[in-house]
């Protein structure tokens, strides 16, 4: 079966964190892309969630090291 280059694939992920003390800090983050030339929608869809599960748990750590230094 033959992918429609304007397919597009999304991703959302998110996060929260349990700072204590009844707070807490959510991360989300979302990207929308499209098929690229040679991949199935599948593909797509795998390339799409594997970057933003990376980018969430960057983000995730990045604010638990500005957390800490604050």
């Amino acid at each position: 079966m033959e992918e429609n280059n304007s397919t597009k694939v999304s991703a959302t992920l998110g996060y929260t964190l349990n700072l204590g003390n009844f707070q807490s800090l959510r991360v989300d983050l979302g990207v929308v892309d499209q098929v690229r030339q040679g991949e199935t929608t599948v593909d797509a869809m795998d390339r799409v969630y594997t970057f933003v599960e990376n980018q969430v748990i960057q983000k995730v750590k990045d604010a638990k090291e500005s957390l800490i230094e604050d």
